[in-house]
């Protein structure tokens, strides 16, 4: 569980180092920080979307296959994202044991 006292200081952080953000963020130091933080965001939420999203969902090899279709088509195809919720949930139905 998050402290929010926690939360508290970073936010009293952002909020001080807002008015100098233009200045600070012409520093390499901070650039590459701020690049950091992101990196380190990004892998939080890649591990947060295997355990225990990706383990508990993809149960074999045709769930597996009807996400990387359902990946493909968002990001190769560009396809909207309703149509392969749905692309995907009629696929899960059609293949469900």
């Amino acid at each position: 569980r998050l402290d929010p006292r926690a939360l508290t200081v970073v936010v009293l952080l952002l909020l001080a180092a807002l008015p100098y953000w233009e200045s600070l963020r012409r520093r390499t130091g901070v650039r590459a920080a701020v690049a950091g933080a992101s990196a380190a965001v990004v892998g939080i939420l890649a591990a947060a979307l295997w355990d225990p999203i990706l383990t508990s969902t993809v149960t074999g090899v045709v769930p597996g296959v009807i996400a990387a279709v359902c990946l493909a088509l968002l990001t190769v195809a560009k396809a909207p994202p309703w149509s392969v919720v749905l692309a995907g949930g009629l696929a899960g139905a059609l293949f469900a044991r």
